[in-house]
């Protein structure tokens, strides 16, 4: 995973997270369709949801 595509999922993840639609879905998405998926691309999204949840508190 390139750094572009770490900044591509970050703002999507941030655009999402306070939206009533599925961040996650997203993610997921756009890890298939660039295909960014597999262990790595779960643990990214691991990653990413923990830190909105640390930003949040």
């Amino acid at each position: 995973m390139s750094i572009f595509d770490a900044v591509i999922q970050g703002i999507i993840q941030g655009l999402t997270e306070f939206l009533p639609v599925s961040s996650s879905g997203h993610l997921s998405l756009y890890q298939h369709f660039t295909g960014n998926s597999g262990e790595a691309a779960g643990i990214y999204s691991i990653l990413l949801h923990l830190g909105t949840f640390l930003r949040l508190r």
